[in-house]
């Protein structure tokens, strides 16, 4: 039974804990972590277990904290468009929940993370674009800090000017800072229309020339996705698209009202033909709306099937808009250098892209390719004016990076964890690096 508990999806990293617990309140989280602190030994926190850069591997051993059993959803209120739910809330149960109220949770990060996961490494997906990420998506929070101490953050006011915002910064904060329990969400009206669709080309900076041109001309996109080449087939092979060629594909949606939606989806069709001559293929039902997008959701296992007994070393970056073409495509160039596999699939409507890098844990050598690869990456985004990471986080994976990507504010971070976490049992490890290394 530890073992499921000694790591998450993807990294080669494991270690088992000592001990395991799962507590079905933040009482319960409470008690457990006020007699880890007092016994000095290290606390780290399991939700759904589908982080990709390390964020819940129990390095030191000690406690693992499991959420499952706190999947309650506490309150909806459709008036106020906000929800609250326990941590260990699963993303598609509460948008299951909230079928019957004309309402949605929006923050899609692909996986059906919990929402305390999705607090802890900040993650957004393919609807970000329109609604943003879990930064922007977090109203307030009830927090078990590292002695047991129950504290709230935030409100349900859509706005405060009350001081420091202590929710934004325990929203990424990996579990370094304490343990989220409870989360009060913003909800969004579920669109009462949309159309989507997809369009491939042979040249990859045509394609990223028509998402810049779509956003320059305002077209709003709820989603704006790229799929590579490689993880095009891939995709293709995997779920039977026959329609899709081995080509760089854009799969789209534009939603809202009908006559707003098809406004802008004849925009975005004549970019396609002004920027690279190529027509669009839009869905005509929603079974083949449902079935393309599920093929998005399912890219993390399709580039598996590219190599049987692989695994996949997940990594994202994130580009400024007017440096993502050239990060790509960089990028790519690194992946053709290091002679791995590596699908490429990003939302590029907000800069952000991610690799599969398909590796053998059992060869070091192609092991230590992945990595590098991932670093050079993670270091292409910093010196374009980007980021290491867009909504994975860094966990163990990243450590390196912090450095680069911060300079001088990293001893800041460092200051406010031995401020909330002098003892630091709380994820240790994680998100900043040892002094010794940056």
């Amino acid at each position: 039974m530890l073992a499921q508990f000694s790591g998450g999806e993807g990294m080669p990293y494991r270690r088992i804990p000592d001990a395991v617990v799962a507590p079905s309140s933040t009482q319960g989280v409470s008690a457990a972590v006020a007699a880890a602190a007092e016994l000095g030994i290290p606390v780290t926190c399991f939700g759904a277990g589908s982080s990709l850069e390390g964020q819940v591997v129990p390095i030191e051993g000690g406690l693992v904290i499991d959420t499952s059993r706190m999947g309650q959803i506490l309150r909806v209120s459709a008036e106020a468009l906000d929800c609250s739910v326990e941590s260990g809330v699963r993303r598609k149960d509460l948008n299951a929940h909230l079928r019957d109220t004309g309402l949605f949770f929006p923050v899609d990060p692909g996986a059906d993370a919990t929402i305390g996961g999705m607090v802890s490494t900040r993650a957004s997906g393919t609807n970000a674009i329109r609604y943003g990420t879990m930064k922007e998506n977090v109203l307030g929070l009830e927090v078990v800090l590292p002695d047991g101490t129950v504290i709230r953050t935030g409100s349900r006011a859509r706005k405060a000017s009350v001081g420091y915002d202590l929710t934004s910064l325990f929203v990424g904060s990996e579990g370094t800072l304490g343990i989220v329990t409870e989360i009060t969400l913003k909800l969004a009206p579920r669109p009462a229309f949309h159309l989507s669709g997809f369009c491939q080309f042979h040249d990859l900076d045509k394609a990223l020339a028509v998402v810049s041109q779509t956003l320059l001309q305002g077209l709003e996109p709820s989603r704006l996705e790229l799929l590579d080449t490689v993880q095009t087939g891939a995709c293709a092979r995997f779920l039977g698209l026959d329609d899709l060629r081995d080509a760089h594909t854009i799969l789209f949606e534009f939603a809202g009202e009908v006559e707003d939606a098809r406004r802008r989806i004849e925009a975005f069709s004549s970019i396609c033909a002004e920027e690279a001559g190529i027509d669009v293929q839009r869905f005509e039902t929603p079974e083949m709306h449902s079935r393309y997008w599920r093929a998005r959701e399912r890219c993390y296992e399709a580039a598996l099937s590219l190599a049987r007994g692989k695994k996949n070393m997940g990594t994202d970056a994130c580009a400024p808009l007017d440096r993502l073409a050239e990060c790509i495509l960089k990028t790519r160039e690194k992946i053709a250098a290091s002679g791995l596999t590596a699908p490429l699939v990003g939302h590029v409507g907000d800069g952000n892209f991610h690799l599969g890098i398909l590796f053998d844990p059992d060869d070091a050598a192609e092991t230590a390719r992945a990595e590098d690869l991932c670093a050079r990456v993670g270091c292409l985004a910093i010196e374009l004016g980007g980021a290491c990471s867009g909504e994975h986080g860094i966990g163990l994976h990243k450590l390196s990076l912090m450095h680069r990507q911060h300079d001088k504010a990293l001893d800041l971070m460092r200051a406010i964890k031995a401020a909330i976490d002098p003892a630091s049992i709380m994820n240790p490890g994680k998100l900043l690096p040892p002094a010794n290394i940056g």
